[in-house]
């Protein structure tokens, strides 16, 4: 009833529906149809034929779809689903809803069931009654299902006035309302959730699902409008500040200008003119009483004001600091992340551009210095030793940001591998992880049967199962050597690794775990359903005795009536 639910909520976007899950998904048709309206991609042009194979090659395209999306499909045929296997048309059912509804929840590091459990945990934790633990239990009150809606719609509720001890009424209170309002159809039934001891975790799962995908939906479209509307507040701000600024810059600008010409500007012509006189009538006088030059003040020392007075009496800002060569030999990259080495790349590259403004200056001092050659400055070995050390320092300079640039984009590819690894191992990991959780299950399910021909098939669908854990077996360690590969990368490179993959909490070790689990839980079903088939043989036996005695007793008892 949920995963009919479930699959016409999408379907009557495309305006159709099923009756019968297990009939009406037989032809493929509706199946690839399903899959274009959750995936919004176009699959292949499906087959029209009514014949058997062209239902075989419908539901096989619906298939590869599915794989294509990572989601490995264990012992799901399409032969099974054509000729209307119900548990495997579930099974593919629940494998679409993990992959397209379920599989991309994201809640504070944690996604797809567990992401999904901690949304309901922290919507619901303000409501008394509600302590939400699972997907079974936890929802047979009703509580649970009217405090979601309430938490995002609290118009919709009068949540004061529901009672624990009624759990009928809250959940059909919650269905109604969801249906009314939210535009979520009704997929389970009151009566079906209070009968059960433990009502059904993948239906709840499902139906929950739709809440998480309808209140996310809104709170995003919400978000975003309210960031559209601050943003356009902000430029409208930013644009008055501007205009004033722009007026009021103008009008001091234009001041200053004036004062400048009219008071500092005269004064300054004097001064200068002054100190040219003075000067050569300083190198007139000692070049005739046969003294020395006057000896200009040595260059200062790299990173320090150059402010001689050259042939144009040209004035240098400070030239880049040396100690620059210490950030630049930094191997700051080794521990970060992406994101960080990103920003690092962002920081370097600002870097060569203020470097590459300093390129005139450095011109300037060869230029200087030449100058200072071609007239027998008396200090110029001085002088060009000390411009020789400050272009040496130039070019080492320039290596050591060639050089970094070359690492931190070196290091951005290895980390975008390895995240990309990462990412794939997510995708792998998920639904291998939840079908290992649905064989557990199906494992360690209780059954009941009263005939051979009930458990020989029993027998036969775990014999099938069982025909899947090479394939499954081979999966988990493709997945598990994604991981390895990362950390191969990492370890040749000198990369830490993050504690967590970012994209899963699926970890290897609850892979292996839950592998050895499987693997444990295989040989007990096998006793179990052995076991069984013994019983059974033994009941026939019995009963086929019975049977033959009846037969020789018949004939005698007629006689003796007539």
């Amino acid at each position: 009833q949920t995963f009919t639910a479930w699959c016409n909520s999408h379907l009557r976007k495309a305006g159709t529906q099923i009756e019968n899950i297990d009939e009406d998904f037989r032809d493929g048709l509706k199946l690839m149809l399903l899959l274009e309206v959750i995936s919004g991609e176009r699959l292949p042009k499906p087959e029209r034929g009514k014949m058997r194979v062209h239902k075989i090659n419908n539901v096989n395209k619906a298939l590869d779809f599915i794989a294509s999306k990572g989601v490995k499909l264990v012992s799901i045929g399409a032969e099974e689903i054509v000729d209307g296997n119900a548990k495997m048309t579930l099974g593919m059912i629940w494998t679409i809803i993990l992959r397209f509804a379920i599989q991309d929840i994201s809640v504070e590091e944690t996604s797809a069931k567990e992401g999904l459990l901690l949304w309901c945990q922290r919507k619901t934790a303000p409501y008394k009654n509600v302590n939400v633990q699972n997907f079974h239990i936890s929802w047979k009150d009703g509580l649970a299902f009217n405090a979601l809606i309430h938490r995002h719609r609290p118009e919709l509720i009068e949540y004061d006035k529901l009672r624990k001890d009624d759990p009928v009424t809250n959940l059909n209170n919650a269905f109604e309302v969801a249906e009314k309002y939210l535009d979520i159809p009704k997929m389970l039934d009151a009566e079906d959730i209070v009968g059960t001891l433990r009502p059904d975790e993948k239906a709840i799962m499902t139906y929950v699902s739709c809440f998480y995908h309808a209140f996310s939906g809104a709170q995003k479209a919400e978000t975003a409008a309210n960031r559209i509307c601050k943003v356009l507040a902000v430029n409208q701000e930013n644009e008055q500040l501007m205009e004033d600024y722009e007026r009021l810059a103008s009008d001091q600008k234009l001041e200053d200008f004036r004062e400048y010409r009219r008071v500092h500007k005269p004064p300054k012509v004097q001064e200068k003119c002054q100190l040219e006189i003075n000067f050569n009538t300083l190198q007139t006088k000692l070049r005739l009483s046969g003294r020395p030059a006057f000896r200009l003040s040595p260059l200062p020392c790299p990173g320090k004001e150059v402010a001689q007075g050259g042939s144009g009496g040209s004035g240098l800002s400070p030239l880049p600091c040396p100690g620059k060569e210490v950030a630049l030999r930094d191997r700051d990259s080794g521990t970060a992340s992406l994101a960080q080495v990103r920003a690092l790349l962002r920081k370097h590259e600002a870097f060569e551009s203020d470097l590459a403004a300093h390129q005139d200056r450095v011109e300037q001092i060869a230029a200087i210095a030449q100058e200072l050659n071609e007239l027998d400055y008396y200090d110029s070995p001085s002088v060009n030793a000390r411009c020789q050390k400050i272009c040496d320092q130039w070019d080492l300079l320039g290596s050591l940001t060639h050089s970094r640039r070359e690492a931190l984009e070196k290091t951005e590819k290895q980390l975008e591998t390895i995240d990309e690894l990462h990412l794939e191992y997510a995708k792998r990991a998920a639904p291998f992880n939840n079908w290992m959780e649905s064989a557990m299950e199906d494992l360690q399910d209780m059954f009941i049967v009263h005939t051979i021909e009930e458990i020989q098939g029993l027998i036969a669908a775990h014999d099938q199962f069982k025909s899947t854990l090479p394939d499954a077996d081979k999966e988990r360690e493709a997945i598990l050597g994604i991981q390895r590969e990362a950390q191969r990368i990492a370890d040749l490179h000198g990369i830490q690794l993050p504690s967590n993959n970012p994209y899963t909490s699926v970890t290897p070790q609850i892979i292996n775990s839950k592998w050895e689990r499987v693997q444990q839980l295989v040989p007990k079903r096998d006793q179990a359903l052995q076991e069984e088939q013994n019983r059974q043989n033994s009941n026939e036996h019995l009963r086929r005795q019975f049977g033959s005695q009846a037969n020789r007793v018949g004939p005698w008892i007629q006689t003796k009536m007539e």
